[in-house]
């Protein structure tokens, strides 16, 4: 079992940036794929972000691509998201996640975003 809780939204201006976290508990860390999803009001939750288990492989949603980088800290059991350049259409609950790529089978409360325009 693994709890995550993700921390670091809030509002921002378009064009700044803000940095995501997620801590989890668990020693099964480092066996995880970690994800970030993001879910705007009135749509589906949608992928924005995911790194292998040892960190050295990472994916990113089109959408976020050059904007957005995934981290993780093995030791620390964390995982971050840095947004940088932010856009209104950024604007949603993220969601931290734990599992591999379609199978993602542990996930946070969420922690809102709000990119002013």
């Amino acid at each position: 079992q693994v709890q995550l809780v993700e921390s670091g939204g809030g509002l921002v201006q378009a064009g700044g940036s803000l940095r995501l976290s997620c801590a989890a508990s668990g020693r099964l860390f480092s066996s995880y794929y970690m994800g970030w999803f993001r879910q705007a009001p009135g749509k589906e939750r949608e992928f924005a972000a995911a790194i292998g288990r040892s960190g050295s492989t990472t994916f990113y949603a089109d959408a976020v691509k050059g904007r957005f980088t995934i981290s993780r800290d093995n030791a620390k059991n964390t995982a971050n998201l840095q947004m940088s350049t932010l856009k209104p259409e950024d604007t949603a609950v993220y969601y931290c996640a734990a599992g591999s790529p379609g199978d993602w089978r542990y996930w946070g409360q969420g922690t809102q975003v709000t990119v002013s325009s």
